[in-house]
């Protein structure tokens, strides 16, 4: 059974009312198989195999420049018929639902794919071959109604999926790599994002054409949708994704909060993505309220967790093995606002934190010491949220301050002095406000420290530490 998609098609589909659609023969052959292909008469049995087939021969036998008339001087010219004719292939080799295509139905698609992909690589190759004619301004602008659904069915039939055979798959590879090199891209990510600054690229055209089918209702119809989506994401980095925030955030949440395993591990990895790559990290914050303002506590048993609850888990996941300095940096540089936004529900997270700020203290981060300063901010944070459960962590965290406040003191040239300052102000902080959470009791274990310390820079943190703690004015000396 072929499923009908979420993704439909303007009601314009499958017309040729006059005036609507180019009047020429050839305009009225391609308006005629675009109706066998949107017919719902035609949704059982081989008619629309027959209209692929037709469909292709019909590319073979056009003239190039036919393809290009009416472009600019007719609302809708051949450049338009052809992209409702890409959307309406695309979605007959589109997957059905996950239960309807076990088995035959898979193999089915398979072979839907292999025969559009064939169909898809004639009609651009006219365009490849327009490249060079008269009419070379026109087919860039034919060219933009078609990248977006031949993109998403390249992308769907070329990953490894079970829905994909090896001929389909190599299809859409070869699909794919022709439409490259029609736009003129070296790269997807340049096709996505754009060749150089002064082009807009096509990541927003492809989101929004997923977009129907990337909703709570409909995001399961196509099980091809959440892959492209989660592929395409990862093929931008930053700066470019930055803009995106509101496009591509709210399906990675929705895809990362299913049931399912697969979905959940998918839609971690989006989430990782954007993390690491959205810079401005306040925005992707400002988000989580609007996001979860149905998710409001009413008392009585344990709070829900919430988006921000699963991006911080997710972050600190990836941070505890990771031992690349650069990420260790991203990573620690966002930390404190996560735990700003959650507040004493930080507490959820306590113990994952606490390995990875102990972690992240006893490694030298280079000469600015980032990732240092980033945890020891957090700490403070940590401990102003979360100050009843601190005590009981009291000889941990420590040990933890005292081992950096020593290697910093005993470094010889690695770290510049004004960085030595800055982490050895930030850990007697630390020690500070420690001491005030565990009522006092650090001051007192750090006598026997004061007596046998010989080195004067960890000396003047360790008195430090006791006399703001005493309520003595500290001196300095």
């Amino acid at each position: 059974m072929e499923h009908d998609r979420s993704r439909e098609s303007p009601s314009r589909e499958g017309t040729s009312l006059p005036g609507e659609w180019p009047s020429s023969a050839l305009g009225q052959s391609f308006s005629q198989i675009l109706h066998r292909l949107t017919s719902q008469e035609s949704r059982r049995g081989k008619g629309k195999s027959a209209a692929v087939q037709d469909l292709g021969a019909l590319i073979e036998a056009t003239e190039r420049d036919q393809f290009f008339e009416g472009s600019g001087t007719s609302l809708h010219g051949m450049p338009e018929m052809l992209g409702q004719v890409a959307k309406a292939l695309e979605k007959y080799a589109a997957p059905p639902k996950e239960q309807e295509g076990r088995g035959h139905g898979y193999s089915e698609v398979a072979e839907k794919a292999a025969a559009v992909g064939l169909v898809f690589l004639k009609l651009l190759g006219k365009f490849e071959a327009a490249k060079n004619s008269l009419v070379c301004p026109k087919w860039k602008t034919g060219l933009s109604d078609l990248a977006g659904p031949i993109y998403i069915f390249a992308v769907t039939h070329s990953l490894e999926q079970p829905w994909t055979s090896p001929r389909s798959h190599d299809v859409a590879g070869e699909v794919l790599a022709l439409l490259l090199q029609v736009t003129e891209c070296g790269s997807v990510a340049g096709f996505l994002h754009g060749e150089n600054e002064d082009e807009k690229g096509r990541f927003i055209l492809i989101m929004e054409l997923l977009k129907p089918d990337l909703n709570k209702e409909s995001w399961k119809n196509n099980p091809a949708t959440k892959h492209v989506f989660s592929w395409t994401l990862q093929q931008v980095s930053r700066p470019w994704l930055n803009q995106h925030l509101e496009r591509i955030l709210p399906p990675s949440l929705l895809i990362s909060d299913d049931y399912q395993t697969e979905n959940k591990i998918l839609g971690v990895h989006c989430l990782h993505h954007i993390v690491l790559n959205v810079a401005v990290l306040s925005c992707l914050l400002d988000l989580f309220p609007v996001l979860e303002k149905g998710l409001h506590w009413k008392g009585g048993g344990a709070r829900p967790t919430t988006h921000c609850d699963e991006v911080l888990q997710l972050i600190l996941t990836h941070m505890e093995p990771e031992h690349r300095l650069l990420l260790r940096r991203t990573y620690a540089r966002n930390l404190p606002a996560f735990v700003k936004r959650l507040g004493i529900l930080t507490v959820r997270h306590l113990k994952r934190l606490e390995r990875v700020i102990i972690g992240y203290l006893e490694v030298y981060d280079g000469p600015e010491e980032e990732a240092r300063l980033k945890t020891l901010e957090t700490l403070k944070l940590l401990m102003q949220y979360t100050w009843p459960r601190v005590s009981c962590r009291r000889v941990v965290l420590l040990k933890a301050l005292l081992k950096l406040i020593c290697d910093v003191a005993r470094d010889p040239n690695l770290t510049p002095e004004p960085v030595k300052s800055a982490l050895l102000e930030e850990a007697t902080d630390c020690l500070i406000l420690l001491d005030h959470c565990c009522q006092g009791q650090v001051k007192g274990l750090l006598v026997k420290i004061l007596q046998s310390c010989e080195d004067s820079k960890v000396v003047n943190c360790i008195r430090k530490v006791r006399q703001v703690s005493e309520g003595t004015p500290y001196d300095g000396t």
